[in-house]
């Protein structure tokens, strides 16, 4: 089948597209490339431009009507950045999105997956959170995630849209193939911030948050293999009508996943993994949090093994040793 990703050059898009290319899917990209990247397009069909761009998504689906279904991964994604600069975050997530959306609507393209986060969630005891659990968005970025699943619901509601939000927990690693990876010249997140140091590119590791109420005071995160994250969205695009059908909401044809591996994992326990894949210790500073850091939570995964079928497969080490692999290939590849 031919499927639509917006934001199709960035890190996971790229990867969703390499995934469905590997199951004999086709891809086609849709990305702005404010962020993301050219060298992930080649090869592959691709338009520039932006979500918001109704003539361009228009030309979009009327060279290919056969697209069966769109997944929206484009977004701005940095928690720092999104408190520094809130009205970008809600300009480029949330009312570019609304746009995006209703034209998906008004050219009958019904079937959406939505690129969420697990950063919609509140902290609850034993950090164990299900797609029920309490939702409490503590930054810009974050907020923009919840509203969007808010808007995207009430479309379903009102204008035939049917979708899935699918909250993404914490991605790393690359393309096993080493086709596309973290593409972020100066990353914010934790596994690029390592291999940055690990590479020599970051004189220490900052880990930040050691005071948080978990059984070693750092935050407590999922770490999820962007190869399996790609995955569930194969199993998304080519179940969809069955995981509408069975998870639908009551009063919306719209359904909600967590993405995750089910198993909490310290960043001082990461730190710790980390060190033993690449063998070395690294230098390591502690400081307090940044700004919209949250303790964290890990995913109960029961709903994404019931309705797609899927569970995460890869170990937090292969993540590690393949964002490692990437590292020491980027440069070759994206050219800054």
């Amino acid at each position: 089948m031919k499927v639509l990703i917006s934001g199709g050059a960035g890190y996971i898009g790229s990867t969703i597209a390499s995934a469905l290319l590997d199951g004999g899917h086709t891809p086609i990209l849709l990305d702005s490339l404010v962020t993301g990247r050219r060298e992930f397009t080649k090869n592959r069909i691709f338009y520039e431009a932006d979500i918001a761009d109704r003539a361009m998504v228009r030309q979009i689906f009327s060279e290919h009507p056969d697209i069966e279904a769109t997944i929206h991964c484009a977004a701005l994604i940095v928690v720092p950045e999104s408190v520094a600069k809130p009205y970008e975050y809600y300009k480029e997530n949330v009312v570019k999105s609304m746009e995006f959306f209703k034209l998906l609507a008004e050219l009958g393209q019904k079937r959406v997956v939505f690129s969420s986060s697990a950063a919609v969630y509140d902290v609850v005891p034993g950090f164990m959170v299900t797609e029920e659990s309490p939702l409490r968005p503590l930054s810009p970025y974050s907020r923009t995630k919840y509203m969007m699943e808010m808007v995207l619901k009430d479309f379903c509601s009102a204008y035939g849209l049917n979708a899935i939000a699918l909250r993404y927990f914490n991605p790393i690693g690359a393309d096993p193939k080493m086709r596309t990876g973290l593409h972020i010249r100066y990353p914010s997140h934790l596994i690029g911030k390592l291999v940055e140091v690990a590479l020599g590119r970051e004189p220490v590791f900052n880990l930040t948050g050691i005071d948080w109420p978990t059984r070693d005071g750092s935050g407590i995160r999922d770490y999820i293999h962007v190869w399996d994250l790609a995955q569930a969205h194969i199993k998304a695009v080519e179940r969809f009508d069955s995981v509408i059908e069975q998870g639908r909401e009551e009063d919306a044809p719209y359904t909600v996943i967590n993405l995750g591996t089910g198993k909490g994992v310290t960043v001082k326990e990461f730190v710790m993994a980390f060190e033993d894949v690449y063998g070395q210790k690294l230098p390591v500073s502690l400081q307090p949090p940044r700004p919209g850091d949250v303790a964290g939570s890990y995913a109960n995964a029961d709903k994404a093994a019931r309705l797609l079928g899927w569970k995460a497969e890869l170990p937090i080490e292969q993540g590690i040793a393949d964002a490692l692999k990437w590292g020491k290939v980027r440069d070759t590849i994206i050219h800054y």
